[in-house]
């Protein structure tokens, strides 16, 4: 299978990709772009995190449910 070609992204291609972006958006957009791409990034962050802890939450409550469920089983049987 062929490997894609901008894979091996070093400091030349970087550089006029950085070019490109600046003839494009201009230089006072720039640090606006920056900042807003930083929140977003933060956000997702907040987002996967909270995702996460949710989920741990969860298992816990289903793990915990299921000892019960055990338990309870056990108490009827004798």
């Amino acid at each position: 299978m062929k490997e894609l070609a901008f894979v091996n992204v070093g400091p030349p291609e970087l550089l006029i990709l950085l070019i490109i972006i600046l003839l494009l958006f201009g230089g006072r957009k720039l640090p606006e772009l920056a900042r807003s791409l930083g929140r977003s990034l933060g956000e997702f962050r907040k987002g996967k995190e909270e995702g996460e802890r949710e989920e741990g939450a969860a298992a816990e409550e289903k793990s915990a449910a299921s000892k019960e469920d055990e338990s309870s089983a056990k108490k009827d049987a004798e």
